[in-house]
């Protein structure tokens, strides 16, 4: 991992700097950029996100996301976190159809109102990821990947609805939760992905 280089996407969906600050807190250097260029020269590529799936294909635009294919199809280690999963499907139900990368198959569906349990679903849950003693993440999302393969899938949990909450496919691994907020569960992730 030493002089790897790791760039974190700023594709303006995300809370970057609180995903920076965690790698950084296991001494690797991850620069922020939103140039295409720089994703292509990447060692390992990071695309964290919050907010609205078609406002993220939005700001995907102008190469990054064709940038960000591109490495995937190269088996460059990719890391999405929360709207970094849900952009690697095919298609998203929030606020209409809207299309994604595609690199997945399976599509982003809202999470059902199960009372008492709410929607957004916010706060600690448990995930039980393949090969792992369960542990508990941070979640904020309303929406889900719905898998077209299966065999994507790494881990799930449940809110109403046992959901996906991590695929993982050779150097892709992806996330529903938030590693960077949850602490030393997280942070573990993070540094296995950093070796990976």
């Amino acid at each position: 991992m030493r002089g790897a280089s790791v760039v974190i996407v700023d594709a303006g969906i995300g809370n970057l700097r609180s995903v920076q600050k965690a790698f950084e807190s296991l001494g690797a250097r991850a620069p922020i950029s939103g140039d295409p260029e720089a994703v292509l020269r990447a060692d390992r590529v990071i695309v964290p996100g919050q907010g609205a799936f078609r406002d993220g294909m939005k700001g995907l635009g102008a190469g990054l996301g064709e940038a960000i294919v591109e490495k995937i199809r190269r088996g460059t280690p990719y890391l999405g976190i929360c709207l970094g999963l849900q952009l690697l499907f095919e298609s998203s139900e929030e606020g209409g159809a809207c299309a994604g990368l595609g690199v997945l198959r399976g599509r982003v569906r809202k999470l059902p109102i199960s009372p008492p349990l709410k929607v957004p679903h916010m706060g600690w849950n448990e995930v039980a990821l393949g090969g792992r003693s369960a542990a508990h993440f941070y979640f904020a999302h309303s929406y889900y990947a719905e898998l077209g393969d299966t065999g994507d899938g790494w881990g799930t949990c449940d809110h109403g609805v046992t959901f996906c909450a991590a695929v993982r496919r050779g150097s892709l691994w992806a996330v529903q939760f938030h590693p960077e907020k949850s602490q030393r569960a997280g942070l573990a992730l993070l540094g296995d992905f950093l070796c990976s």
